[in-house]
């Protein structure tokens, strides 16, 4: 099968390439420097002004670019963070209108940000509201954007919303941090939920997709049990072997990082509605045996040279 990605090289990509070619697919990654990375039997690094008709048919694509949300979010970080998604979004759209075959499905990234926040909320994919801030009107021109592809294409298109990604790399490392240096402790008031999910069943979340008809849509792709902030952190704390003891108030966190802090400071309860109605078996539902096979204890690697 061959199947098209962008965003291919980064944390969850380069996982999902790895997994796919495991299974003898071919991968057709789509990058801003294809000259920086090395084509193997089943990998092939494309620029994005590839002319498409050069490519072979393509059962797949999935759409995972996006500019990390990691940063103080003046008003130019806001509009890169914007414009990252919905206009590589808007490009692998035109690629897929010029394709004589068209594609079997196309899977391009959201995020559970689309519901807003709340502490009392429970939201799954029958949640139509979404939510009024900056991340919100963000997913939801993300996801507007790829829509056309259903509309105007009629490809099964999904949406998946992915919730706090844990993995040695991305979010978790900010978590990690203060515990290590034996500051940690709940954020706030604690009682904000967080919507987390293991990097392996992301990556297996996306395969399931990819192989099921009968999902489309909106998808939340989150582990079936959210964890409240004070919760969150005391087992992360136990699993690395570190004391339980500081609270950081909110008005802290947004004065040293701005607008960025609700991604701490707040949260909403996501469950994976469509994926638990299919049957899919998550690899890890529980937090802390999540976090145990992370194993967080690992020092990080050095960046390659040749990256």
């Amino acid at each position: 099968m061959n199947i098209l990605i962008t965003g291919g090289t980064g944390f969850v990509g380069s996982k999902l390439t790895k997994a796919l070619t495991s299974e003898n697919h071919h991968v057709y990654i789509l990058t801003r420097s294809p000259g920086n990375y090395e084509n193997t039997d089943l990998i092939t690094h494309i620029p994005y002004d590839y002319y498409v008709r050069d490519l072979p048919a393509i059962h797949t694509v999935i759409n995972l670019a996006g500019d990390t949300l990691f940063g103080y979010w003046t008003t130019e970080k806001k509009t890169n963070i914007m414009k990252s998604r919905t206009e590589v979004t808007q490009h692998v759209v035109g690629m897929m209108q010029q394709m004589e075959k068209k594609p079997e499905v196309f899977i391009s990234a959201s995020a559970i940000g689309f519901y807003g926040t709340s502490e009392d909320l429970i939201f799954t994919e029958n949640t139509t509201k979404h939510g009024d801030d900056f991340l919100a009107r963000v997913a939801v021109a993300w996801e507007t954007t790829a829509m056309q592809v259903a509309d105007e294409l009629h490809i099964r298109t999904v949406s998946a919303r992915f919730g706090i990604i844990l993995g040695e790399k991305g979010a978790l490392s900010y978590m990690t941090l203060p515990i290590k240096m034996f500051a940690g402790g709940k954020i706030g008031t604690g009682e904000q939920w967080m919507s987390w999910v293991h990097i392996e069943d992301v990556v297996n979340s996306i395969i399931f997709c990819m192989r099921n008809d009968h999902i489309e849509g909106p998808v939340n792709i989150t582990a079936p049990n959210p964890k409240r902030n004070k919760d969150f952190t005391k087992v992360l704390a136990k699993v690395l072997k570190r004391p339980y003891w500081f609270t950081t108030p909110s008005p802290l966190i947004r004065t040293a990082i701005g607008e960025m802090s609700e991604l701490m400071t707040k949260g909403q309860y996501v469950l994976p509605g469509k994926l638990e109605d299919q049957n899919y078996q998550f690899s890890y539902p529980n937090l802390e045996e999540a976090l145990h096979e992370i194993n967080l204890h690992k020092k990080p690697q050095k960046k390659s040279q040749t990256g």
